[in-house]
């Protein structure tokens, strides 16, 4: 004798085998946003590390030339270190901020 599976188990089975897909589906797209915040994330790191530091550099080699042109009381490639540390400060900022805004305006459109 064979039983016919009522439809209140088919229902139960359709459910759970959509639920799972979903699951899997929201897993899955964690992974690549993942691997790619990850690779966005150390070239972030690398550009600002070049946007503060070649800024400090050139204010250092400027504040060496004009020690030897124009010595002073003070020091001048300490003075113009701390101008280029600010200046590249002030720049990593800017792109910090500019790539959040456009990791919120991805994620707004995945969303929608």
């Amino acid at each position: 004798m064979s039983e016919k599976p009522d439809s209140k188990h088919m229902h139960q089975e359709v459910k759970f085998t959509q639920q799972v897909d979903k699951k899997v589906a929201r897993k899955l797209k964690a992974q690549r946003h993942v691997s790619q915040t990850l690779w966005s994330g150390l070239g972030m790191m690398g550009m600002i590390g070049w946007s503060v530091s070649v800024p400090t550099l050139i204010g250092i080699a400027i504040g060496l030339w004009m020690d030897r042109h124009y010595p002073g009381k003070h020091s001048w490639a300490l003075m113009m270190l701390t101008f280029g540390l600010i200046l590249g400060c002030i720049n990593a900022w800017h792109w910090v901020v500019r790539e959040g805004q456009e990791i919120r305006k991805q994620e707004e459109n995945n969303h929608d």
